[in-house]
C-alpha cells in the first residue's frame, strides 16, 4: 500500500500504477480522482498538502501534490494534449503506453521514441485558467491557514507521517529529496534565466520530450539535484521586459499559476474562488521549448497564429508562474480558515461547530457592537449599521436587481485625522478580504478600474474592480478635492456607481462590454453626502474626539484578545451563509404596519423605505442568529431607521442643506 509520502511526494507514480492496472479501460481517470478524493478525506489530510499560498514555489518538490487557494483571473483557450501516447524502442521494437494527463512534458524511458503515428494515441482537451491569490486577502487569513496546517501536521500521530514531515520539511525548508538553490537568486534573475534558457539547455535538454512537439529522441528523465550554476547569476543585457503577473490590486504578493483543468471546467467562471489540489509542474524544459518557439524565425506564419506577446503571456517562465495540473477542485463559499471550508444551508443546521457557536452568539454580538462603537468614536447607532453592512450579501437576483446588497455611506467622517485609514485597518482585521480605495482626481483619472481585453496578448487585463465575492470595498471620499475628471475618470466613477447599484462590472472587450455580476460590500466614508449612490446613509456623531487618532485606534486592536477577535471573524462570515425567510403571518403584519405608517405620514414613507426597513430587519434578525423575521426584530428595525432619519434631518437643519 502506498504510504502518505507516496501520494503527496509522487502523485504521478500513483497515477502510473492506476493507469497500468486499468489500460485500455478508460475508467482509469475516474479511479485516479476517486483515489485522491478518498485520501484527502482521511484525518484532515487536506492540511498535509503544501500550499502555494504559504510556501514559495522553489521550496516545493516538482511533480508533488500541492494546493492553491486562488481566484480565476482569466480563462485561456482550451488546449490539446496527448492523453495517451505510445513509445517504441527502435532496437527491440518494444512498445509501452504512457499517460499524458497531469503533465506538461511527455516522458519516455531510455532509448525510446514517441510514436506519433500510433493507433493507441489519444488526443484530449484541457482548459487553462490563469489564477491569482484572492485579491485583498487579509494577512490573518494567510497566518491562520498556515498555522492550522502546521499544528495539524505536527500533531498527527502516524509515525509514517512524522517521517514524511522530517524528510520533506515542506513548510520550513526545501525538500531533502530535491534541493534547489534557486532560492538564493532573486525573482528578476529567475525571469532572466527562464526567458534566456540557453544557459540551462545543456543541463536540461534530452531529459524529457515536450508533449506537443515533434521530438523523437528521448533519454531517461532524471531530476537534477540542483539547478544552481555559475550562469544563473548572469543577467542578460537583452532581457525581455518584466512579466506582468496581472494582479487586480496594486502591491499584491504571492504566486500566479496556470491551472490546468481536465474535468467539469464549464462549472467554473472568471472571478470564482477555488481551492485546487494538483500536480506542481515547474519543469525548466517548458521555458526552453517556449523560448525556442518565440525565437524561431523558421516557423511558417500560417502555422503559428499566436503573436510573440501572446506566447510570452500564455507560456510564462515556470519559476515565476508555475503550472498546477488539477486532480480535484472545488469552489469556495468563503475563505475564512476559522470556518469549515464548505458549509451549505443544510450542513449549517446540523454542523456541531455551527450549533456550538450559535449558542454563544448573543455575547459575541454584544462584544462586537461595543468594539465597533469605540472604533466609530462612541457612535453606537453607526456601529449597529456597520454590523448589518458587514454581514450583508447578495442572496438572489430578481431580473437585474440584486437582492441583499447593503452599501452604506458613513457621512460626517473627520477629514484631516486619517479616520478612514484607521477604520479600514480595523475592518481588515475582521473580514477575510478587503480593499481601501482612496478617491482622488489622480486615482480616478489614472487607475484602471474595469478589466479590459488585450487582443494582442489574448488575455484579460485586470482592474481594481475585479474582486472576489464578499470582498469589503472601503471607498474614502474624505481626501477628494476639486479638479477635472477626464474621460477615464468619468468611466471609473460610472463603474463604481454600477457596482454599488447593480452589483455588476461591465468588462471592456473593446467592441462591446460584457456584464460580470459581483457581490461586493461597499462602505463609503465622506464628509457630506457621498457623490456615489448608496443603500443607506448614516451620519456619524462622534462622542469621543481622541487627541491622537492613530494611538486611539491602535489601542483598540491591541486591547482585543486574539480569541475574541477570532469570534468576531467567525460571526461575520458565518451569518452571511445562513438562510432566511419571512412567514406568511409576519408578512401580513408587516404589510398592515406599512399601510398604517402611510396613513399617518404619506409624504415621508415610500416603497423604498419599506424595502430598506425589510433589509435592516433581515440583517438584524441574522445578526441575532434568527433565520426568520419576528415581530420584535421588525419593531427594532423601524426604531433604528427612525433614529437614522432623525439624525439626518437634524444635520440638514444645522447645515441648511441636504446631506
Amino acid at each position: 500500500m502506498p504510504c502518505v509520502g507516496d501520494w503527496l511526494n509522487s502523485p504521478l507514480s500513483i497515477v502510473q500504477g492506476i493507469f497500468a492496472q486499468n489500460v485500455p479501460n478508460s475508467d482509469w481517470e475516474k479511479k485516479v480522482t476517486e483515489y485522491f478524493k478518498e485520501k484527502l478525506k482521511e484525518n484532515n489530510a487536506t492540511n498535509w498538502v503544501p500550499s502555494l499560498n504559504d510556501v514559495p514555489v522553489h521550496y516545493l518538490k516538482p511533480n508533488s501534490l500541492v494546493k492553491f487557494r486562488c481566484m480565476v483571473q482569466d480563462m485561456f483557450d482550451p488546449e490539446f494534449y496527448m492523453g495517451v501516447y505510445e513509445t517504441v524502442d527502435p532496437n527491440t521494437n518494444a512498445r509501452v503506453l504512457h499517460f499524458g494527463k497531469y503533465r506538461d512534458v511527455a516522458e519516455c524511458g531510455p532509448q525510446q521514441e514517441i510514436d506519433l503515428n500510433s493507433s493507441q494515441t489519444v488526443t484530449l482537451e484541457r482548459q487553462t485558467f490563469y489564477c491569482v491569490p484572492v485579491p485583498g486577502e487579509s494577512a490573518w487569513v494567510k497566518e491562520i491557514s498556515f498555522l492550522t496546517e502546521l499544528v495539524l501536521c505536527c500533531g498527527f500521530l502516524n509515525p509514517q507521517f512524522h517521517a514524511y514531515i522530517s524528510a520533506s520539511q515542506a513548510r520550513v525548508s526545501p525538500s531533502t529529496s530535491y534541493t534547489p538553490s534557486r532560492h538564493k537568486r532573486s525573482y528578476e534573475e529567475d525571469e532572466d534565466m527562464d526567458l534566456h534558457p540557453s544557459k540551462q539547455k545543456e543541463q536540461h535538454m534530452g531529459n524529457s520530450c515536450y508533449g506537443g512537439g515533434d521530438i523523437h529522441g528521448c533519454v531517461e528523465p532524471k531530476r537534477l539535484e540542483t539547478e544552481a550554476s555559475a550562469g544563473h547569476h548572469v543577467i542578460s543585457l537583452n532581457c525581455s521586459p518584466p512579466l506582468d503577473l496581472n494582479f487586480p490590486l496594486p502591491g499584491e504578493k504571492g504566486p500566479a499559476c496556470l491551472v490546468k483543468v481536465y474535468e467539469s471546467w464549464e462549472s467554473f467562471k472568471v472571478n470564482d474562488v477555488l481551492e485546487v489540489f494538483g500536480v506542481l509542474s515547474v519543469d525548466p524544459v517548458l521555458s526552453i521549448v517556449n523560448s525556442e518557439e518565440r525565437d524561431s524565425s523558421t516557423l511558417d506564419p500560417m502555422e503559428c497564429m499566436d503573436t510573440a506577446e501572446e506566447q510570452r503571456v500564455h507560456s510564462p517562465p515556470a519559476s515565476l508562474v508555475p503550472r498546477i495540473h488539477v486532480i480535484l477542485a472545488q469552489k469556495l463559499q468563503h475563505i475564512n480558515p476559522l470556518l469549515p471550508a464548505c458549509l451549505n444551508e443544510e450542513e449549517s443546521k446540523t454542523c456541531e461547530f455551527v450549533s456550538n457557536f450559535m449558542s454563544e452568539l448573543s455575547p459575541v454580538r454584544a462584544e462586537l457592537l461595543g468594539f465597533l462603537t469605540h472604533a466609530l468614536l462612541g457612535d453606537s447607532l453607526a456601529a449597529e449599521y456597520l454590523i448589518l453592512h458587514l454581514i450583508s450579501t447578495v442572496y438572489a437576483r430578481r431580473d437585474v436587481l440584486p437582492l441583499g446588497k447593503f452599501a452604506v455611506n458613513l457621512s460626517g467622517c473627520p477629514r484631516n485625522s486619517a479616520f478612514t485609514e484607521h477604520l479600514y485597518r480595523i475592518i481588515q482585521q475582521l473580514v477575510p478580504a478587503s480593499y481601501h480605495l482612496r478617491m482622488s482626481i489622480e486615482s480616478m483619472n489614472h487607475s484602471r478600474f474595469i478589466p479590459r481585453k488585450d487582443y494582442t496578448a489574448n488575455r484579460l487585463l485586470s482592474g481594481l474592480l475585479q474582486l472576489a465575492s464578499n470582498t469589503s470595498l472601503v471607498i474614502d471620499e474624505t481626501q477628494l478635492e476639486q479638479g477635472q475628471l477626464d474621460t477615464a475618470g468619468v468611466h471609473n466613477v460610472t463603474a463604481l456607481g454600477n457596482l454599488i447599484t447593480w452589483q455588476k462590472v461591465d468588462y471592456d472587450f473593446n467592441y462591446h462590454r460584457m456584464e460580470f455580476p459581483c457581490n461586493i460590500n461597499v462602505l463609503i466614508t465622506s464628509e457630506g453626502r457621498s457623490l456615489l449612490p448608496s443603500d443607506c446613509q448614516v451620519h456619524l456623531q462622534p462622542q469621543i474626539i481622541p487627541p491622537n487618532m492613530e494611538e486611539y485606534m491602535s489601542s483598540l486592536l491591541t486591547a482585543v484578545l486574539p480569541s475574541v477577535l477570532n469570534k468576531f471573524r467567525i460571526y461575520l462570515s458565518l451569518l452571511r451563509l445562513l438562510d432566511y425567510s419571512i412567514s406568511d403571518e409576519v408578512t401580513k403584519a408587516v404589510e398592515e404596519d406599512f399601510v398604517e405608517m402611510r396613513k399617518n405620514d404619506p409624504e415621508s414613507i415610500t416603497a423604498d423605505d419599506l424595502h430598506k426597513m425589510l433589509l435592516v430587519a433581515r440583517f438584524l434578525s441574522l445578526s441575532a442568529g434568527q433565520t426568520t423575521l419576528s415581530r420584535e426584530r421588525w419593531l427594532r428595525a423601524k426604531q433604528l431607521e427612525a433614529l437614522r432619519k432623525a439624525r439626518l434631518q437634524q444635520q440638514k437643519c444645522v447645515n441648511g442643506n441636504e446631506l
